[in-house]
């Protein structure tokens, strides 16, 4: 969902955060919005035997990066996340320079803060990181239009960009979004775009992509993509879900859908908790099976209620009225930086065995980002 647009109000420039410790007792979560508590030590465990990858987990959502303070790299620290993919989508005549600027301020942020996070070439960093208890981060991008010539998708993974969405929410040279009028579906110059990335190794997303846009590419794709970040529409009758036509595709690529905690994606009506997360999982993993399913929050640690009120009304001004928002944007249970834990023991009460909860928790994942990376 994030959109560096609805950012531009306040800062001309703006990769996704979380960290993963070894947690050898049950976790104390502590935030103001959310009370004192500890986790089972199944609980615990499991979130520590996982390789845990948000694939859509802002550093913050907000205006610029955050002074790096202890408190909040202790939130890194024990959030569970091993890896975040951060990435925005930039919607302007001058992306590609947008996108650098970008790239820098964010880039600077992670380097000079070393301690907490480490970049990502291949899925062996995700690895690392986990075992220096580090947060991986994945850069990417929620738009392409920052590749204006078909040469741009080497240059760009030359510089680390490793997963692209091929459009935002509205019509581009490559595709239609979500919330456009007509869907055209996949552009000649499109099909050249999801080629280049093919040969690169960069992870083609559609999680903002209208419906025929998303099939055309599952279709041209020779190898697995990915939906990093939305929910089933088969649950929710919302234009930026996907259809179970569309999972199915996915799946049958050998691609991965990512389950995301923004409140109007997960219900259209109260009340809305993880439990109704838990149930999009559930739709995906009865539809096409375990191996289909991951987590891309679309969260940064707090979630998007406690953003500045006029960022807040910015961002909802930015984007179709048919995103149909909510007074709350966060997901009852699934709003702080410990979402991780509460998301693992909603899955043990379903009944999710431990390598089914791993499978979803980064499992899957690891193994697309891996057949599209290399280890």
């Amino acid at each position: 969902m994030s959109e560096l647009s609805r950012r531009h109000v306040l800062a001309a420039t703006l990769v996704s955060a979380a960290a993963a410790p070894f947690l050898s007792r049950p976790v104390r979560a502590e935030n103001a919005a959310y009370p004192l508590r500890k986790y089972p030590k199944r609980v615990v465990d499991l979130v520590n035997e996982a390789l845990v990858i948000d694939m859509l987990h802002p550093i913050k959502t907000d205006i610029a990066p955050a002074p790096m303070t202890e408190k909040l790299a202790e939130e890194y620290r024990t959030s569970g996340v091993n890896a975040i993919l951060q990435g925005v989508g930039i919607r302007d005549p001058e992306a590609r320079d947008q996108v650098l600027s970008y790239y820098a301020q964010w880039g600077h942020y992670v380097q000079v803060n070393s301690h907490v996070f480490t970049g990502v070439d291949k899925v062996a960093d995700i690895l690392r990181a986990k075992r220096d208890g580090k947060v991986a981060v994945i850069w990417g991008m929620q738009n392409s239009d920052h590749f204006q010539k078909v040469e741009d998708v080497e240059f760009f993974f030359k510089l680390g960009q490793r997963v692209s969405q091929l459009t935002y929410n509205w019509q581009s040279r490559i595709g239609s979004g979500s919330t456009e009028r007509v869907d055209g579906g996949i552009s000649d110059y499109g099909a050249s775009i999801i080629e280049a990335m093919n040969k690169v190794g960069m992870l083609i997303d559609v999680s903002h992509s209208g419906d025929k846009t998303t099939l055309d590419a599952i279709a041209l794709s020779p190898k697995p993509i990915a939906i990093t970040h939305s929910n089933c529409r088969a649950l929710n009758n919302h234009p930026r879900l996907k259809t179970d036509e569309a999972i199915k595709a996915l799946a049958a690529k050998g691609g991965v859908m990512g389950i995301a905690g923004v409140r109007n994606f997960v219900t259209a009506a109260e009340p809305t908790t993880l439990v109704n997360i838990i149930d999009h999982i559930d739709h995906v993993v009865k539809l096409v099976g375990i191996d289909h399913v991951g987590i891309g929050s679309d969260l940064d640690n707090h979630g998007y209620d406690d953003m500045p009120p006029e960022l807040m009304k910015s961002m909802k001004g930015m984007l179709s009225a048919s995103y149909a928002w909510r007074d709350k944007l966060d997901t009852d249970g699934f709003d702080h930086p410990r979402r991780i834990y509460d998301l693992t023991e909603a899955l043990l009460h379903r009944g999710y065995s431990a390598d089914n909860i791993k499978a979803i928790l980064g499992g899957n994942f690891q193994r697309l980002l891996t057949a599209t990376w290399g280890g």
